[in-house]
C-alpha cells in the first residue's frame, strides 16, 4: 500500500463578505478584513511546525490572502489553482445569506443556482484534484489554502463519501485541518 498523503487544509481568514453575511461563492475579489488576517496569521503559526513541503491556494483574493501569511511562517512559495475554489454560488453571489435559507435546496447536492455549481460538481472537482495530488504528489506533507465547502468537500472525497454525505459543520475561518489521503474512490 502506498505512504498517505498528508493534506493540512487551511480556510482562509474572515474576509469583507463573511463579516458583511454575503454570500461569497467563487467571487473573487473580496478581501480579507483585520480580524481575517490575524486569523490567516494564526493558522499560519500553526501551519509551519508541522512542515508542508508544498503550499497550494485557491485563486480567490481570501485565499491568496491567507496563502500569503503561509508562505511567510512556512518560507514555502505556493502556486494557486481555481481547482480549490469555493462552490459557485452564481447569481446568488453578493446576497445576503440569510436570505438564502428559503432559496437554496440544501438537501439536494445535485441543486445549483443559475451559473453556479452543485455540491455534486463541487465534490466532483475537489476529488480529480485530490487524485492528481496522490498520483503525482508534490510533497509528502502538502497545504492547501481553501474554502469551508471545499473542505468539506475533501473530508467527504477522503472518506469515501458522495457529496450527499458531506459533513454538515463547516470549519471556522483561519483553521486547520489535517485529512490523511491513502485513495481517491472512483
Amino acid at each position: 500500500m502506498a505512504r498517505p498523503l498528508t493534506l493540512l487544509l487551511v480556510r482562509h481568514g474572515q474576509s469583507e463578505w463573511n463579516a458583511a453575511g454575503l454570500m461569497q461563492g467563487q467571487t473573487g475579489h473580496v478581501p480579507l478584513t483585520a480580524l481575517g488576517h490575524e486569523q490567516a496569521a494564526t493558522a499560519a503559526r500553526e501551519l509551519a511546525p508541522l512542515r508542508p513541503g508544498a503550499l497550494v491556494s485557491s485563486d480567490l483574493r481570501r485565499a491568496v490572502e491567507t496563502a500569503e501569511h503561509c508562505a511567510r511562517a512556512t518560507g514555502l512559495p505556493f502556486t494557486t489553482t481555481p481547482a480549490l475554489r469555493e462552490q459557485g454560488y452564481g447569481v446568488l453571489e453578493g446576497r445576503p445569506s440569510r436570505e438564502l435559507w428559503d432559496v437554496v435546496d440544501w438537501t439536494d447536492p445535485h441543486w445549483s443556482a443559475e451559473g453556479g455549481e452543485s455540491l455534486a460538481q463541487l465534490h466532483a472537482r475537489v476529488a480529480g484534484l485530490l487524485a492528481d495530488l496522490l498520483a503525482r504528489p508534490p510533497a509528502d506533507v502538502v497545504a492547501l489554502v481553501t474554502h469551508g465547502d471545499t473542505i468539506r468537500a475533501a473530508q467527504a472525497v477522503a472518506a469515501g463519501l458522495g457529496p450527499a454525505e458531506m459533513p454538515a459543520v463547516t470549519p471556522h475561518n483561519g483553521t486547520v485541518t489535517r485529512l490523511e489521503l491513502t485513495a481517491v474512490p472512483a
